[in-house]
């Protein structure tokens, strides 16, 4: 029998599950909500942590003073400071005027530090200030001021590889975590996926008037057996495409199969990020492209090779000297009318490399990319993420257009890639 006040706080906030694990994280959010400690919230991404701040200052002594969330991973690591902490007027270009930050404006309330993990070491050291003495520094301000807020943060990050890793603070890490909750994967609530299911489905229905979607039993196998690598959120997308494109409102579990990754991973609007099965397409495209670079190369060799081979002599003769001019015979792919030399021609060698003078990139020869291309996704995402950026003169903006990922993805893959 859930209590009461369980029962309430689901009700309050909308979460839908009676799993124990859910059920145990909720009634730990409610213990410790008057207790004016740090928390610290853990779970995959998808399974609905941002409720759980807002539990505890709803059911804390804080609960008049003004709640914050701030989204740590979506905040460039160059503004981060001035967004926590505010920075006074010509502190940095752009800064047009003195501004407050998060934790001057939450003073007394609550701040919801979403995907602390992505936090810059530099920023966890001002952080760490602040849980132990609520003393900050203003960017470009000398003045130290105090504050009284109660942190609550959240990540999705193995923390204890994080700290290992060196790209956490040991220190930092245990003072958030005095408190720690952790939010059960949806596969861990079987029991809730249906209940989950149905919620979302009417919810879709009254949205977009239309008839509520039923699943046959085998659906329901489907559903159940699924592993939700996004958890309630991935659910939650699934069924609302189902809602809008099955005229069909009886939904059987062949078709249920072309909405999961795991089935028919071709057919999804949104990709699977899993491991080993996320080939993507820019890899594909990346590899084709350097495939026909090296073609293009290899017909350039042959091209300086005849060049070479035909001014071999001119080059024992004087530097300066205007040798006899002879025709030379372009690869017909290359789509070159024919080339009269004039003056001696450098050949490079073998292991010379072709300059895009429009890019301004360094194109390996085929041999060398050979022995030089990532053996890894990560190896391959990261050499891809590099080259954009050379391209773009370092500009993030331009570079995360350009390779079709948002900027908060970017930042993350820079810091991850070491790539600053």
């Amino acid at each position: 029998m859930i209590p009461a006040e369980i029962q309430q706080t689901k009700q309050r906030f909308g979460i839908i599950g009676n799993a124990p694990g859910l059920i145990r994280a909720i009634t730990r959010a409610l213990q410790i909500a008057p207790i004016d400690l740090a928390v610290l919230i853990t779970g995959e991404s998808g399974v609905g942590k941002e409720f759980f701040p807002q539990i505890i200052h709803a059911n804390s002594s804080r609960k008049h003073g003004k709640y914050i969330a701030v989204n740590c991973g979506a905040i460039p690591e160059g503004t981060i400071d001035s967004e926590l902490f505010g920075h006074e007027k010509g502190a940095f270009t752009g800064a047009l005027s003195t501004r407050k930050g998060y934790f001057e404006e939450a003073d007394g309330g609550t701040i919801f530090l979403d995907e602390v993990g992505e936090l810059p070491l530099t920023t966890q050291a001002r952080l760490l200030r602040v849980l132990e003495s609520g003393e900050f520094l203003k960017v470009g301000s000398s003045t130290v001021l105090k504050t009284n807020v109660r942190i609550v943060a959240a990540t999705n990050l193995d923390m204890v590889k994080a700290v290992s890793e060196g790209k956490f603070r040991e220190d930092l890490y245990y003072r958030l975590s005095t408190i720690h909750i952790e939010i059960p994967a949806l596969r861990e609530r079987a029991e809730d996926i249906l209940l989950l299911f149905r919620k979302f489905s009417t919810d879709f229905a009254e949205r977009y008037r239309m008839p509520v979607i039923q699943l046959t039993d085998d659906a329901r196998n489907v559903l159940l057996n699924y592993r939700w690598p996004g958890n309630v959120r991935q659910l939650k997308n699934i069924t609302e495409q189902i809602s809008i494109f099955e005229t069909n409102r009886d939904v059987d579990g062949a078709t249920l199969q072309n909405y999961l990754p795991q089935y028919n991973i071709e057919k999804l609007p949104v990709r699977s990020s899993a491991g080993e099965h996320d080939q993507t397409f820019f890899e594909k495209e990346r590899k084709m492209l350097y495939k026909t670079l090296f073609e293009m190369q290899k017909e350039l060799a042959e091209l300086h090779a005849k060049i070479e081979e035909l001014t071999k002599g001119n080059h024992e003769q004087n530097a300066f000297s205007t040798p006899t001019a002879h025709p030379v015979t372009v690869p017909h792919s290359m789509a070159l009318a024919p080339v009269t030399t004039a003056v001696p021609v450098h050949v490079p060698t073998a292991k010379s490399k072709t300059i895009d003078e429009i890019e301004g990139e360094i194109i390996p020869t085929e041999t060398e990319y050979v022995e030089e291309q990532p053996t890894t996704l990560e190896d391959t995402e990261r050499e891809t993420i590099r080259k954009a950026l050379l391209r773009n003169h370092g500009k993030r903006k331009k570079t995360a257009e350009e390779l079709k990922i948002s900027e908060r993805t970017l930042y993350r893959k820079i810091k991850e890639y070491n790539l600053e």
